[in-house]
């Protein structure tokens, strides 16, 4: 049995170390959260993170133009629909033995296993969880997202944001620690794991007409070593334990574990070994807070210009002044020279003003990717878009995200499928596997359309090469000996994400050339004997008499 009083001590001092680590980061989350995602992010500001959960106020304050805070929006839209569109295929089941991958047994079976994979995703609450994850990505460079087991579903997955978790890496620099803070009353404490579980203060709160009342909850899961003695779950490589941060009695809420890790923490950039990323929000920041500062001090002036400040006699202290069009307003002969006036000229150059503005929009949209992922955003309003099309117009900015794509196909996308095909054997929804399977790798391929795309801007040279070796062919065909042709559409076909299924294999390539060859020799055969067998049949027609050409053949004396 577990050491609970132990497992407990260990909860907090883990608990203390990845919330030390967190405040670093906390400065510059607030601002993140105040100049591009007012409504994202729980407990930067507050002392207590239950204050932001019962607030609905305005968030927005700092905000005046909301320039950034859209192009997030445009962000996580093309990340959704060029990365993981739900409504075309991104991800392709292979094997990492080439060869077994031909045979049809085992290709029916990985395209079953896909459409199951694919029919599980389409009914979860996957595809927003995901959308959720790049806005956080995109603004706060870092995201995190449980994938849970859920009955009617099979799969369900629970976004979080920036404030209410923390993370830990392995030695790899991997994500491997999860640690989650949250709210509940006591009520559903009591109904989520049952009154032996809960502390004394949740159940008097239950018993005496207070079940309303707010619990801290932190849920941690980590790797299932040695530093404390669980056997209840050592079987399984991550622990996972709920308990009460505030009580100070020697209980867990549940004690359990799982296969694989069950959290995906993917960051849009790492510096160094930080478990925390950067992401286009920390880059555009300085910018977006430029961009509130000069469309504060744009209204001013236009507001002074509209409305400025005035200065006139002290005799008119006790005068009512009609500001309205068309007002009027009784001055004193004696003072009226000395009207009311403006304190200042105010000559601000709006059209400079503008111009600034507007650069430094296309700055917060450029550092956001909004011209390449506007373009796959409004892809259902265009007819034709290909991955060619965006690698064509699109290569700095793909080059550039290439290494992001790398990492989230790492740490967000491998997790998730693998999770998922994990929940899919445990419940029975996944087919018998060919027994030539056994031992054999499963290797996910990315067929999106940013992934095809990274893979077009590779095109590009090989095009040039054919472009160049068919100029030199020109003069001289013989350079053409130097171009493997078959290697040639194979690497073609990989690059531009062309199904498997229209490249037919070397070996039945080779089958098929010898029987091509075969049929040319015969076809040369009977070409060759054909003249002969037309002269003997000529022969044969020949008549017997006199003259006849036999006679000249044989020699005959002709009469």
């Amino acid at each position: 049995m577990a050491n609970i009083p132990e497992i407990r001590k260990h909860l907090l001092e883990v608990a203390k170390q990845l919330d030390d680590v967190f405040e670093q980061t906390r400065p510059a989350y607030r601002d993140l959260q105040e100049y591009i995602l007012p409504w994202s992010g729980i407990g930067l500001s507050a002392t207590d993170a239950s204050s932001d959960l019962e607030d609905y106020d305005r968030k927005d304050l700092s905000i005046i133009d909301s320039t950034a805070t859209y192009a997030i929006e445009v962000l996580a839209a093309g990340m959704q629909s060029g990365l993981t569109s739900p409504a075309r295929p991104w991800f392709r089941l292979g094997l990492s033995n080439g060869e077994m991958s031909e045979d049809p047994e085992i290709k029916q079976w990985l395209h079953t296993v896909e459409n199951e994979m694919r029919y599980v995703f389409s009914r979860s609450n996957v595809y927003q969880g995901l959308h959720h994850t790049y806005k956080e990505l995109g603004g706060f460079g870092t995201a995190a997202m449980a994938m849970l087991f859920q009955f009617d579903t099979l799969l369900r997955v629970r976004p979080f944001t920036v404030g209410e978790y923390r993370i830990g890496l392995s030695a790899e620099l991997r994500p491997n620690t999860f640690l989650t803070y949250c709210y509940m009353n006591a009520r559903q404490l009591v109904e989520r794991f049952g009154r032996d579980n809960v502390s004394e203060q949740v159940i008097n709160a239950y018993e005496n007409g207070q079940s309303e009342t707010l619990f801290k909850i932190a849920w941690l899961v980590e790797p299932n070593d040695d530093r404390v003695k669980a056997k209840d779950f050592l079987g399984r490589p991550f622990r996972s334990v709920y308990f009460e941060c505030s009580s100070r009695e020697d209980k867990v809420l549940d004690i359990s574990g799982f296969k694989s890790f069950p959290v995906v923490a993917p960051r849009w950039d790492v510096i160094s070994n930080k478990a925390y990323g950067v992401g286009p929000g920390h880059v555009t920041l300085g910018n977006v807070k430029m961009l509130q500062k000069m469309q504060e001090k744009g209204l001013i002036a236009l507001d002074k210009s509209v409305d400025p400040p005035l200065v006139g006699p002290s005799d008119l202290k006790q005068t009512i002044i009609n500001t309205m069009p068309g007002g009027v307003t009784a001055i004193d002969e004696m003072t009226g020279t000395q009207g009311l006036r403006p304190l200042y000229e105010m000559r601000p150059d709006f059209q400079a003003l503008e111009f600034k503005i507007d650069a430094t929009r296309l700055q917060i949209r450029t550092g956001f990717y909004n011209d390449l992922f506007l373009m796959l955003a409004n892809q259902p309003l265009r007819s034709g878009i290909t991955a060619t099309e965006i690698a064509e117009r699109h290569e700095e900015k793909l080059i550039m995200l290439g290494p992001v794509l790398e990492r989230l196909h790492a740490e967000l996308l491998d997790p998730l499928i693998d999770r998922a095909f994990e929940l899919m054997l445990e419940n029975n929804m996944v087919p018998p596997a060919p027994e030539q399977l056994q031992g054999t790798e499963i290797k996910v391929e990315y067929i999106s359309i940013l992934a095809q795309a990274q893979k077009m801007v590779a095109t590009t040279s090989v095009n040039q090469f054919f472009g160049f070796a068919g100029q030199l062919a020109a003069a001289n065909p013989e350079v053409l000996d130097k171009i493997d042709f078959d290697q040639a559409v194979d690497v073609y076909a990989d690059l531009t994400g062309v199904p498997p299924s229209l490249v037919v294999p070397d070996d039945q390539v080779a089958a098929k050339r010898q029987a091509r060859a075969q049929q040319q020799m015969a076809q040369s055969a009977m070409a060759m004997i054909q003249p002969a067998a037309q002269s003997v049949k000529a022969m044969a027609d020949a008549p017997m008499d006199s003259n006849s050409a036999l006679d000249a053949l044989l020699g005959r004396p002709t009469r």
